[in-house]
């Protein structure tokens, strides 16, 4: 039985990820990371902690869907002398905090992905081979989120332009547009839009859309339920724990 650790057991995800591992065959909820109030039941043999050193030695392997400087945290002391398998699901993660996720991976195996879902999985892969093979096309990302998202554009969005960009060899840092207003001019050629919509309760919905004179195709992927990111994620820890050191995506795990 695979004991794992999650880190974020108050997040809306932490609570899915409990419920789902309560039935598993294979994996259980050993120790569970809290910094406030607790609003749901679980087992009597987890243990509940607010020391992350402590969920790091009662674990085999840990889920990290927390806030950027709660995974900057848990990476820190995972480096100092107490590694574990990491499975990491935290979006809008600074430059540094992905510098730090690199650099523990030489120490222990880890999963960074900003989104756990097998359709987001292929979703990346259909965005990649349709901007390389529709070169001239024009690239708009659009991404829908609840109300309560707090960083923008998504992780997800952001990895979708990673992929387009990469297929054409451009350096997103420089073609990325976030926001349009006022007499901006024209479009440019290579420039990559990454926009966000906040409203409701949307669980996340993505659109790539390929724009030229005369037509247009558009690749959308919509989660209906945060289920999808609990499922995909406690596969990845189950896959994670019998890796080798180094970092790892979905689709290492996903085989595609």
């Amino acid at each position: 039985m695979i004991n794992i650790g999650i880190h974020g057991g108050t997040g809306r995800v932490g609570e899915l990820l409990v419920k789902n591992l309560r039935d598993d065959e294979d994996a259980k909820v050993s120790s569970l990371h809290v910094i406030e109030e607790l609003k749901y039941s679980v087992d009597e043999d987890v243990l509940i902690t607010n020391d992350t050193k402590t969920l790091l030695e009662n674990s085999d392997v840990i889920i990290d869907f927390t806030l950027p400087n709660g995974t900057e945290a848990l990476l820190e002391l995972a480096i100092n002398g107490f590694s574990k398998p990491l499975v990491i699901g935290t979006t809008g993660l600074s430059k540094h905090q992905l510098n730090l996720i690199e650099e523990a991976s030489k120490y222990m195996p880890i999963l960074y992905a900003t989104n756990m879902s097998l359709g987001v999985a292929i979703l990346n892969k259909l965005a990649h081979l349709a901007s390389k093979a529709l070169a001239d096309f024009d690239i708009e990302i659009v991404e829908q989120h609840h109300r309560y998202k707090k960083d923008a554009p998504s992780g997800t969005a952001l990895t979708l332009a990673e992929h387009v960009a990469d297929a054409r060899g451009l350096d997103l840092d420089k073609v990325r547009v976030s926001g349009r207003d006022g007499n901006i001019g024209e479009r440019k050629k290579d420039e990559i839009a990454v926009l966000a919509l906040r409203g409701g309760d949307i669980v996340g919905r993505h659109t790539v859309g390929f724009y030229n004179d005369g037509e247009f195709i558009e690749i959308n992927h919509t989660a209906t339920s945060r289920d999808t990111f609990a499922k995909g994620a406690i596969k990845a820890a189950k896959w994670l724990v019998k890796q080798e050191n180094g970092l790892y995506d979905i689709t290492d795990c996903l085989g595609i």
